[in-house]
């Protein structure tokens, strides 16, 4: 349990509209990055494969094949630099944490995809 003072310190910082994706959905993680004075918006692609923490403390990260070598990188959820997120596909998984997909390469690192989501989308 955490302290209420905490819990009151962090409030103000937290996301008005939370994100919504789960373990497993490929995403696009849309983040601002600052060059000299100019902003620009880099996306990065990818499986969700872990989500951890609460509050401002709360992490979950990407992962993705880049020239048959895998990248992954770790993004706060309520961070400003955050443009959005967008959920491309539902995976389908029955785990927490997707880390066994680090030791798969080729067409073994795909997840089938939940229908229930898409059709839920689609109405």
């Amino acid at each position: 349990m955490r302290n209420k003072l905490i819990l009151a310190a962090e409030e103000s910082s937290l996301r008005k509209e939370p994100i919504t994706f789960e373990i497993g959905d490929t995403v696009d993680v849309h983040q601002r990055i600052l060059e000299g004075d100019k902003e620009r918006i880099q996306i990065f692609n990818g499986i969700v494969i872990a989500r951890r923490g609460t509050g401002m403390n709360e992490n979950f990260t990407v992962r993705r094949i880049v020239s048959s070598e895998g990248v992954e990188r770790t993004f706060p959820v309520n961070s400003p630099k955050l443009a959005k997120v967008e959920v491309k596909r539902h995976g389908k998984v029955r785990r927490a944490k997707l880390y066994y997909l680090r030791d798969r390469t080729g067409k073994s690192t795909r997840l089938v995809e939940r229908t229930d989501k898409v059709e839920k989308a689609a109405k």
